[in-house]
């Protein structure tokens, strides 16, 4: 069985949460010992494609048109379109048109969280919907106490200092008005989003909010990985203020690094996360305000080891398991191993 792993633009979405899913992809192939290609050039059995794009439309009618199973994953929807860049809203409804034509074509839906896969089933798409966590390398987030060192020096943060942490696109919808209020209103400790977007495509509220100067607060751009396993460590607190997702890659990483976390209260976060049993949440900037500072000095219990066994469900091995489940199903019998 040869797996074709679909990204289309690598090189735009490389930064994104689609980016970082398809290499959790590749891993959890791998667990599974199942051979897959990312050109297409070698011949394969199922095509996975993970963006939207219209040559991703393309290879999906091309691989039905020569017989192979079509799997899409439906990282996107219309929802988490909006309030993201300045022309998102007006777009909406091309978007959604278009997102419902590709998750179309498709033999099979996958999708991370039962919340993206509520939406897309209320869109009338008649493709069967799996939902498979985009994954985490639970491994990989730790760090020693030296690198935590240099990475504060690195960007300011004095020792003794607390540090406030987001990650991810620089647009609205992912919370950074109230990441900039939240600087304003607890100068004493220390604020850092990581993630960049280019602001020709963000609207002026968002682009004045990035170029606010407040000596708390800085906004680096992107990072590597290895410089962002760090950093979920060398936090005090890392806030995840989104208004929508589909699971939240970040959000995994920040469990899986055993980080005291904040998030906003929306649907995709629940049931699998409980407020004050694996997680913490809030819905208003006063909350957010209350809740990191109760969470920092230690006035309310840690989290860390319950929102650690969460994540563990969705480790990598246990995608892999489930992958292979849903390539099996699709394969003619004779081909099966």
């Amino acid at each position: 069985m040869q797996i074709y792993l679909c990204s289309d633009l690598q090189e735009y979405i490389k930064q994104s949460g689609v980016g970082r899913a398809i290499e959790h992809q590749q891993m959890a192939l791998t667990e599974e010992n199942i051979s897959y290609t990312l050109t297409g050039e070698e011949p394969y059995d199922i095509i996975h494609i993970n963006t939207i794009f219209p040559q991703s439309y393309l290879k999906a009618k091309k691989a039905k048109r020569a017989g192979k199973p079509v799997v899409f994953h439906a990282h996107s929807t219309i929802e988490d379109f909006r309030n993201s860049y300045f022309f998102a809203n007006a777009l909406a409804s091309l978007f959604g048109w278009w997102i419902k034509k590709c998750y179309a074509s498709a033999d099979l839906l996958l999708t991370p969280s039962a919340y993206s896969k509520s939406l897309i089933e209320g869109y009338g798409i008649e493709v069967p919907i799996e939902v498979i966590s985009n994954g985490i390398d639970l491994s990989y987030w730790s760090s020693t106490n030296e690198e935590i060192l240099l990475f504060k020096k690195k960007y300011g943060v004095a020792p003794d200092e607390k540090l406030i942490l987001s990650v991810g696109l620089q647009i609205k919808r992912k919370g950074i008005l109230d990441f900039v209020e939240m600087a304003k209103r607890l100068p004493d400790y220390q604020f850092i989003w990581f993630g960049h977007t280019d602001k020709k495509l963000l609207p002026k509220e968002v682009v004045d909010a990035i170029e606010t100067e407040l000596p708390n607060l800085q906004f680096p751009g992107y990072i590597e990985r290895d410089e962002l396993r760090v950093a979920y460590q060398a936090c005090d607190l890392y806030v995840f203020l989104t208004h929508e997702e589909t699971e939240g890659i970040v959000l995994l990483e920040a469990l899986a690094s055993k980080t005291n976390t904040l998030v906003r209260d929306i649907p995709v976060f629940t049931p699998f996360y409980t407020h004050e049993e694996t997680i913490y949440k809030g819905r208003s900037i006063d909350q957010f305000i209350a809740l990191g500072q109760a969470i920092i000095e230690g006035e309310v219990p840690s989290l860390v080891d319950a929102g650690y066994g969460k994540v563990s469900e969705k480790s990598i091995q246990n995608v892999g398991k489930q992958l292979k489940n849903f390539y099996q199903q699709l394969m003619p019998v004779n081909l099966l191993p």
